[in-house]
């Protein structure tokens, strides 16, 4: 994964985070907590349960991978952290991460497989793998171009939510039947993440679609 991608979204989930609270580092959340919690949602749409029928939903799926990256980046901030430095780490890790091609299991038993192991390691370290995560993108086919578009837009939408009412409850969350995620994951395949006002114009599509609700 590109470095500067890596940097921007470093950048955008500080930003986040501050906004919850402006010294979240030194409240050391327990992020690990919400990486096993979300891989945990991410089984569902994958679909576990052989005693009935299940298709998987892998739009879904890949949105769940993209809310553990969320957590897996605030997890990998320390007081002194160095966000330059820290960057390259994680691209560095992308890296050796590489690609197995070599696994010859079903795409459901993949998934199942790398989710099941993201989830091991964070209750036994309470910490974040990057190449563990990137094993969990390549079991669900996402790549590091669509981690980052979703990446942004779903940060985009975090703003978007405490911006109009998330914490006190006057947000409305489904929007003419469907969830706001749901119109995000749309409104992204009409815009151009390359662009550097790409978080604005997400944001600003947001803005137009919500007004029409409210």
């Amino acid at each position: 994964m590109n470095q500067d991608a890596i940097l921007n979204m470093l950048h955008m989930q500080h930003r986040m985070n501050s906004r919850v609270h402006e010294d979240w580092i030194n409240q050391h959340f327990e992020w690990y907590r919400a990486t096993w919690i979300e891989c945990g949602e991410l089984m569902d749409h994958v679909g576990y349960k052989w005693w009935k029928k299940q298709a998987p939903d892998m739009e879904q799926v890949r949105l769940e991978v993209v809310d553990i990256w969320h957590f897996g980046l605030s997890a990998l901030f320390d007081t002194d952290t160095d966000l330059e430095l820290l960057s390259g780490q994680i691209a560095t890790d992308f890296s050796a991460a590489g690609d197995d091609e070599s696994d010859d299991r079903g795409a459901s038993q993949r998934i199942h497989a790398a989710t099941e192991a993201l989830a091991q390691h964070a209750l036994e370290t309470k910490g974040f793998s990057v190449p563990l995560f990137r094993a969990l993108m390549q079991a669900c086919d996402l790549s590091a171009d669509a981690l980052y578009r979703h990446y942004v837009g779903k940060n985009v939408l975090n703003f978007f939510r405490q911006d109009h009412g998330y914490q006190d409850g006057t947000y409305i969350k489904e929007w003419q039947g469907r969830e706001d995620n749901e119109h995000l994951s749309e409104l992204l395949e009409s815009l151009d993440a390359a662009e550097s006002g790409f978080p604005e114009a997400v944001y600003e599509a947001l803005s137009v679609r919500y007004a029409q609700v409210t």
